[in-house]
Formats: structure tokens, C-alpha cells, sequence
């Protein structure tokens, strides 16, 4: 026999469907408790089915004003009763990206191209638009009358392994832009045309580049591009090409402008590569944030509340509280203030701070308040500034270091909207530190560290880190921008983090080092960012008195670790499959009890577990044991204790892990101690157990 997955039983045990298991359930209870303890069986009750196993205990019954309750001993010393079966962790997959692989990076680009041709072979009323490789694949956009099926998609990917059959050659052209107009026209591809007198207008002297598939006499097909490419279709592996999907857009973004019909698809360099991608495809949508925010209960967007909008269930709101307590007292412990600010604040402060001419297009409409125009706000920054402000500052108090949980609302189109990964309100976890020059290395070590002590806590322990230097466009002398690089890469040093450099990439106002995170699936999110602002210090005319007396303009650094509250919940949803680490679990604990007889001894016990900090709860009843400990393991409550007239007459608790190991039976006293150690530590309580 074998458990669901696919893994054998252990010797001696079967599997029954659970009408025969009712069946023998009955048959057992009939008999005598003495013939009942002459048969060393327990039923152990899991999804679905119940496994009967041979010499791991003994099944007894005894009457109650309830009916008869059935009785388990304990299993052997460390196998638990209540555990769910073990579930093959997917290792980390490691896949080539654009960014390490030129060749990857061609391949999709070609294949994008590769599979507009089909389509337009196939569906000659089809008009082209853009195609380009994007992080995990490719996609192009049609204007086509009758929509896409999915059943079109397999006709489409036979077509494309026809073409790369044919091995056709890919090839460059540089022509005027008067020709490309000409060619466009004739083709009658109006959005090519658009994006042609685009670049035309941006630059006149931009090279025109089109790259064609085939050769006269054979298949041909062209398009507006700046490659690059492979060098024909043969170099790409039919073998590791899949269309996946079919959505759509509107052209360039715009809901104004037309919708087209959007196919994604994946390339690869390998048929092995392929099938990894697949599996880790799999394994993410096992992780789906969205699904498992359901499922546990611990958020939704609320569509007759509007779109992009979270609410917080009660399980959820849980762990937000854990999440911001713990950040507040990792920052009060590094010596920064917290803050409030309001929500919004006249136009004129975002006219001031330049967020209304950069970030317009991100910003709601303004409201009109007794003839003046408020903004609801969507950055932090301005209003540390003018607390900055509010006071005359000397050299002697900087630096100074403040943090907001700060709810901020930006425009997000409708279709950009994407679970708790896009939203249109949310809350930054934004600080400020206002610094001498003097002062910056030393601040942005200590940055770093706070950094590494609160992702740590969430299990993410592996980064990505990257420095972006002066952008051509900048604010601020050479040389201060030289001393805060200096101090980015000085930090990054003492902190033995590897880095990559994006020369010209940082901000007009600032260089910065952004942090990926690696979730358990080997996923990067972007997560963690220091900037340096030598802009808003300027735009706001902020000073301190120097040592000399004179007045001078602090340093600015902007930081977030989490990105935002919503964002990092969602990442933490998918890298722990909802299965949160002890400390940060909604409920910590379930009791169940075996009847109603039971519910005063488990609400008492939750009441002392209450008291010590630990979540605890009891199974509002009505349902077999085997029920209760099914919906446990669907709600991914880490620790289970099944309290029957053995545990009431002993006074204890018998602890046992979801996950497989028994902890033990402790005296409530004991049991209480143990979890609450446990989550104030922030392990698991069996690492408790071996401190």
C-alpha cells in the first residue's frame, strides 16, 4: 500500500476507503474493551482515508453522556499521532536569466519573433505591435478581430516548430527612416508605424534597424527591430519553447487606446531547463499567495470596496501585528524615533518636493478643501522633512534617525493590480536619517545591519545586492556623489556582501543599494533599498548650524526594508507556503477535544496559554477527532494537542508538531512554559526542548 503522494506504508498497514472504515470502526466498538485492548491497532485518523497500523498503541472505548468516545494511547516516544504526511520540499531551482545568459536572452527574443510569423502565416488578418524577452520568457501583442482561443495556441507552436525546422536565416538591416515609413505603409502595420515616428521624433538621427526571418524564394517575414538575435531558426530549441497563456492589453498601456490580444510564452536554452521551470511553475502556483490568503483566512480584496485595497482578516491582522512589533522594537533598539504623519497634505508641499511634476501619473486626484487643493499622499519623505524643519538643528544633534509605518496611496491601472504584490494602498516601512558627511559610512553600515537583523528573523538569508552609481541627469556635486558611492561601496565591504554595479543606474538624486531577497523556491523579490537624496535637502532648503557656526545641508538617506507591509506578507505567503515559522503563526496551538466533556479543561488551558502570550484556541467541536485534525492540517496550525479523559485526569498537555514530532506531555503548567519560550525566542518549541 502506499500514502497519498505516492509513498509506500509502513509494513503491516493498509489503506481503507472510508465507508469500510466506518464499517470497521462499528465492528471494533462492538466488541468488548478487553478484546479491543488484545489487538494492538490504532486508528489514525488523516486526509480523506484512515490508515490502520499494526503494534503502535491500543483503541479502548468507554461510554459518555455524548455516546461512546473512542480512546487512543500514545505512539511510540517521537511519532505523533496528529502529524500530516511529510510533503517532498521542492529543492531551490537555479535557471539561467537574461542577465547572466546573451544566449538565453536571444533565444527568446528570436522566438518572439519567430511566433508572430506563425501567427501571421496562420491568421493573415493579424496586425503586429511589440515582442519583446521579458524575465521568464516572451510575449507579443496582436490586434487581431477575433480573439485568441486557447485551443489556437497548440496550432501556433506547431507552425513555429515548422519555421525553426526550415532553419531560416535571421538578418540585420540598417535602413532611412523614409524607407522604413514606406515599408510600414505598404504592410499596412499602423502600430509599427507609431513606434516608428516615435524614435524618429525622439532622436532623427537614430539608426532604423528592421531584422528579417527567411530569404527570397523561401518563408520571409520582418520587423521593426533592435535585436539582438540569434542567427537563424535552427539555433532555437523547439524542444524548450511553450506558449502559455493569452490576456490582454491595451496598446502601450493605455486604456484609451485599443485592446490587444497579449500570447506569453516561455524559451529556454534546453528541454531541461524547460521542464525545471515547470516545476518550479508548479510549485509557485502551489504557493499562490492569493489562494493561500483564502484558504487561511488572512486577506481579501474587497472588489465592492474598489480595486487594489486590502483588508486584513483577523488571522492575518495577527501577523501584521507580530510583523510591526517586532520591526518598532528593532528600531528603537538601533536608536530611531518613530513617527506619524498625516495621510495627506496640500499640493503645494508635492510641488515643493517635485513628487507632483515626477510622479503625477502615479498620484490620485487632488481634493478640494475650502478652496485649496490636498493631496492624498503617496510618499513618506516630504513630511520627515518638515519635521526636519520644524526646529533649528545643530551639528550636534544629527544624526537623526526616524521611522514611519506610514500608509501611502498610489494609481495602479485596474489590469497592473496583483493580489498583495500591486495595490493602490499600502504601508511603507519608511525611515529617514539626516546625517553630517561625516557620518554616512558609519550610518549606512548600521543600515545594513538593521537590514540583515529583520530579514534574518523571516528566514531570508540569502541576497542579491546591487549598487547604482550617478545617472548622467544628477543633482548635487561631483563630490559629494563621490563621497556617498564611496561610502555605499565602503559598507557593502564591511559587510563582505558581494555586489554588482548598474553604472549610470541610480537615482537623479542619489546613489543607492537595493536588496533581493531569496524566498525557499530560489525566487528573488525586491525588498530592501538605501538611497542617498541630495534633492530633497536642496528643494527644501534644509540646514544645520556647523561647528564653525555657519549653515550647512545635511545628507538625506531614504530607506525601507520590508518595501512595503502588503508586499513582504505576500513574499513571506509564498517563500513559507503559509506555513509561518512558530513565532509568527496566527494560532500556535489547537486543542481538540475528544468530546464536549472536555471543552472546560481546554478553554482553561487556553485562558493560562493566553495570559503567556501564546495563541491558542480550541476546536469549537461537534466533529470526530480524525475531523479536527484534518482541518488543523488545512489550517497549518503548527502545534496540536488531542485532550481526552487520560490528559484531563493527569492535569497535562501532549504536545505534538504538524509536521511529525511528538514534544511530549507536559503538566499545563510546563506545556505553557515550553510554547511561550518558544515564541518569545522566535524558534520552533522543539529547539527549545534541545537548548
Amino acid at each position: 500500500a502506499t500514502r497519498r503522494g505516492g509513498r509506500p506504508l509502513p509494513a503491516g498497514t493498509t489503506r481503507m476507503k472510508a465507508g469500510v472504515a466506518r464499517l470497521l470502526a462499528s465492528m471494533l466498538l462492538a466488541r468488548s474493551v478487553a478484546a479491543l485492548a488484545a489487538v494492538p491497532r490504532r486508528l489514525s485518523v488523516g486526509a480523506g482515508h484512515i490508515a490502520a497500523t499494526a503494534a503502535v498503541g491500543s483503541v479502548a472505548a468507554r461510554p459518555s453522556r455524548h455516546g461512546l468516545i473512542r480512546m487512543m494511547t500514545p505512539p511510540p516516544a517521537g511519532e505523533s499521532a496528529v502529524a500530516e504526511a511529510p510533503k517532498v520540499q521542492a529543492a531551490p531551482v537555479v535557471l539561467p536569466t537574461n542577465e547572466n545568459s546573451d544566449r538565453l536572452l536571444r533565444i527568446r527574443h528570436s522566438t518572439a519573433h519567430v511566433m508572430a510569423m506563425a501567427v501571421q502565416r496562420l491568421y493573415n488578418d493579424t496586425k503586429v505591435t511589440i515582442g519583446p524577452w521579458i524575465e521568464k520568457g516572451f510575449y507579443y501583442d496582436f490586434d487581431k478581430e477575433k480573439p485568441f482561443e486557447d485551443k489556437d495556441l497548440p496550432r501556433i507552436k506547431k507552425e513555429m516548430v515548422k519555421l525553426i525546422g526550415l532553419k531560416l536565416p535571421i538578418s540585420r538591416e540598417e535602413v532611412s527612416y523614409s524607407e522604413a515609413k514606406s515599408r510600414i505603409e505598404a504592410a499596412g502595420e499602423t502600430y509599427k508605424l507609431e513606434l516608428l515616428e516615435d524614435i524618429h521624433t525622439r532622436d532623427p538621427a537614430a539608426p532604423i534597424t528592421i531584422y528579417h526571418i527567411g530569404e527570397p524564394g523561401k518563408a520571409r517575414w520582418w520587423d521593426l527591430c533592435a535585436g539582438p538575435h540569434v542567427e537563424h531558426t535552427g539555433q532555437l530549441p523547439a524542444d524548450a519553447i511553450e506558449l502559455e497563456t493569452i490576456a490582454g492589453a491595451y496598446w502601450r498601456g493605455d486604456e484609451k487606446r485599443p485592446m490587444l490580444q497579449r500570447i506569453y510564452g516561455t524559451a529556454w536554452e534546453t528541454a531541461e531547463q524547460l521542464a525545471d521551470y515547470a516545476r518550479l511553475r508548479e510549485e509557485a502556483k502551489r504557493r499562490d499567495h492569493r489562494t493561500l490568503g483564502k484558504q487561511l483566512k488572512l486577506f481579501s480584496i474587497q472588489q465592492d470596496a474598489g480595486g487594489g485595497l486590502v483588508f486584513w482578516h483577523p488571522k492575518g491582522a495577527r501577523v501584521r501585528r507580530l510583523m510591526e512589533d517586532f520591526w518598532r522594537e528593532a528600531h528603537i533598539k538601533n536608536g530611531y524615533e518613530l513617527l506619524y504623519t498625516p495621510h495627506m497634505a496640500s499640493l503645494d508641499l508635492w510641488k515643493t518636493s517635485g513628487h507632483f511634476d515626477f510622479y503625477k501619473e502615479g498620484m490620485f486626484d487632488q481634493m478640494e478643501v475650502e478652496g485649496s487643493q490636498y493631496q492624498i499622499k503617496p510618499m513618506n519623505c516630504p513630511f520627515h522633512v518638515l519635521v526636519y524643519k520644524d526646529e533649528m538643528r545643530s551639528y550636534r544633534d544629527l544624526p537623526l534617525r526616524w521611522a514611519e509605518l506610514g500608509t501611502v496611496y498610489r494609481y495602479e491601472r485596474s489590469g497592473t493590480l496583483n493580489g498583495l504584490f500591486r495595490v493602490r494602498g499600502f504601508t511603507q516601512d519608511d525611515a529617514h536619517i539626516f546625517c553630517l558627511p561625516s557620518q554616512l559610512a558609519d550610518e549606512i553600515v548600521g543600515v545594513l545591519d538593521l537590514f540583515e537583523t529583520i530579514l534574518t528573523r523571516f528566514g531570508f538569508t540569502e541576497y542579491e545586492v546591487m549598487l547604482s552609481t550617478r545617472p548622467e541627469k544628477a543633482v548635487g556635486s561631483d563630490e559629494i556623489w563621490d563621497k556617498a558611492t564611496t561610502a555605499l561601496k565602503d559598507a557593502l565591504g564591511t559587510k563582505g556582501w558581494d555586489y554588482q554595479v548598474d553604472e549610470g543606474g541610480g537615482a537623479f538624486y542619489g546613489p543607492k543599494i537595493d536588496i533581493k531577497i531569496k524566498d525557499a523556491i530560489g525566487r528573488l523579490w525586491q525588498c530592501s533599498t538605501v538611497q542617498c537624496d541630495f534633492n530633497l535637502p536642496q528643494r527644501f532648503g534644509m540646514d544645520y548650524v556647523a561647528a564653525d557656526g555657519s549653515k550647512a545641508q545635511p545628507i538625506m538617506l531614504h530607506r525601507a526594508i520590508f518595501g512595503s507591509i502588503e508586499r513582504f506578507f505576500g513574499v513571506l505567503i509564498e517563500s513559507t507556503a503559509g506555513d509561518f515559522p512558530f513565532w509568527l503563526a496566527p494560532t500556535q496551538l489547537r486543542l481538540l477535544p475528544v468530546s464536549d466533556d472536555f471543552l472546560p479543561y481546554c478553554e482553561a488551558a487556553v485562558a493560562k496559554l493566553a495570559a503567556a502570550g501564546v495563541r491558542a484556541e480550541v476546536d469549537p467541536g461537534g466533529r470526530s477527532v480524525g475531523k479536527q485534525i484534518k482541518i488543523a492540517n488545512q489550517d497549518k496550525i503548527p502545534i496540536l494537542s488531542v485532550v481526552g479523559s487520560a490528559e484531563v485526569e493527569a492535569g497535562t498537555l501532549k504536545l505534538e508538531m504538524r509536521k511529525g514530532s511528538q514534544l511530549g506531555e507536559f503538566p499545563v503548567a510546563e506545556a505553557v512554559a515550553l510554547l511561550a519560550a518558544a515564541a518569545n525566542k522566535a524558534v520552533e518549541p522543539i529547539d527549545v526542548q534541545a537548548l
